[in-house]
């Protein structure tokens, strides 16, 4: 990655999405699941079922961040349901740019209770991030609860 491509990464704005980010918040998504390639499970929704999730449901009642760069293109996305980071990702070409870094930051602003996700047992980058920002392992299960029956693990990071 060039250094001037990390810089607009690292310029990147953090706003609220509104209704019509639902593309683009489900672009990064499903782009970001699919590069993840074996950390993560196979997607059991079609591309157009996560569009459809995204619009009516995740941007419609969660708080959704967009990150966006100077061109306004899409870079990463974190949805917060409560106390729960329910989504957290990069697109693939800002990946270890820090950017995952700001967006559990703001997470952690809007939460300063405590926070808590699940990850993929799969995930092992995952877990190190999460580790690496103070979270810490509360549950691990055999992927029963989830849809796609993979083991799971349950990260909190119970506040400052």
């Amino acid at each position: 990655m060039d250094r001037s491509y990390t810089g607009r990464v690292a310029a990147a704005t953090l706003r609220r999405a509104v209704i019509e980010d639902a593309a683009a918040v489900a672009d990064v998504l499903i782009g970001s699941r699919r590069a993840a390639g074996d950390a993560i499970p196979p997607a059991v929704h079609s591309d157009d079922e996560v569009r459809e999730w995204v619009r009516t449901v995740v941007v419609a009642d969660r708080e959704v961040w967009l990150a966006e760069d100077a061109d306004q293109r899409p870079l990463g996305v974190l949805v917060l349901h409560e106390d729960w980071v329910d989504q957290l990702y990069v697109a693939p070409d800002s990946t270890g740019t820090g950017l995952g870094s700001r967006l559990i930051q703001l997470a952690k602003a809007r939460r300063p209770d405590g926070l808590q996700l699940w990850t993929f047992a799969s995930n092992t980058g995952a877990q190190r991030f999460y580790l690496r920002h103070g979270f810490v392992v509360a549950e691990t299960t055999d992927g029963a609860g989830n849809e796609e029956r993979a083991p799971d693990i349950r990260f909190v990071w119970p506040g400052p």
